[in-house]
C-alpha cells in the first residue's frame, strides 16, 4: 500500500471519527432538551394543582371572613394569571410569586378566625397546599438540574459547535423571587 493510500485511509477514519462525534453529540443534545421539557411539564402539573386548590381554600374562607372581599379578589386575579398558559419559567416563576404573596395575605385572614383554622375541610386543603408545594419545590429543583446541564453543554467547547448549528439554545431557570423564601429565618427565644 502506498502513501496516498495510507493517507486517504488515516483522513477517512477521522471524517467517520468526527461524524460519529458529531451525532453522539447532536442526540446528547435532544436528549437534554427532551429532559427539560419533561421536567418543566411536571412542574406545570404541580402548578395546575396548585391553582384547581386554591378556588376550594377561597371558598372555605369565604364563609368565615365574608368582610374581606380584597383580599378573595386579589387571590383570584393573581390565580387567573398564573393559570394562563403559553409563559416560559421565568414570567410564570414571577406570576407564582405573586400567587404566593396572595395566599399569604389570605392565610394570615385565615389566622384571624380560630374556628375556620379548626376546620376539617380547611386543615385538608391547608395541607394538599402544603403537599403540593413540596412538590412544586422538587420539580423545580430536578427542573433546574436538567437547565443546569443543558446550559453548559450548549456552553461548552466543542459541543457549542453542534449546538450553534443545530439550533440549540440556553434554557431559562425556574426561580423563587419571593423575599420571604430567600430571607435568613429569625429564632428568637
Amino acid at each position: 500500500m502506498n502513501t496516498v493510500g495510507i493517507v486517504l485511509i488515516v483522513l477517512l477514519v477521522l471524517v467517520v471519527i468526527v461524524l460519529l462525534w458529531g451525532v453522539a453529540t447532536y442526540n446528547a443534545f435532544v436528549r437534554l432538551r427532551n429532559l427539560v421539557q419533561e421536567a418543566w411539564r411536571q412542574i406545570d402539573v404541580e402548578l395546575h394543582r396548585r391553582h384547581d386548590l386554591i378556588p376550594n381554600l377561597v371558598e372555605a374562607v369565604k364563609g368565615y371572613a365574608a368582610h374581606e372581599r380584597g383580599v378573595f379578589d386579589e387571590v383570584t386575579q393573581a390565580r387567573a394569571a398564573a393559570s394562563g398558559a403559553g409563559v416560559g419559567p421565568a414570567a410564570q416563576a414571577e406570576q407564582e410569586n405573586v400567587l404566593s404573596a396572595a395566599l399569604g395575605r389570605l392565610f394570615a385572614v385565615a389566622e384571624n378566625y380560630p374556628v375556620l383554622r379548626a376546620s376539617e375541610n380547611f386543615q385538608q386543603l391547608q395541607t394538599e397546599l402544603s403537599t403540593t408545594e413540596d412538590r412544586i419545590a422538587a420539580g423545580r429543583r430536578f427542573y433546574n438540574a436538567n437547565v443546569r446541564s443543558l446550559n453548559t453543554k450548549v456552553e461548552s467547547f466543542p459541543a457549542n459547535v453542534i449546538a450553534n448549528m443545530f439550533g440549540f439554545v440556553r434554557a431559562e431557570y425556574f426561580e423563587v423571587n419571593d423575599p420571604e423564601v430567600r430571607a435568613a429565618p429569625q429564632v428568637r427565644f
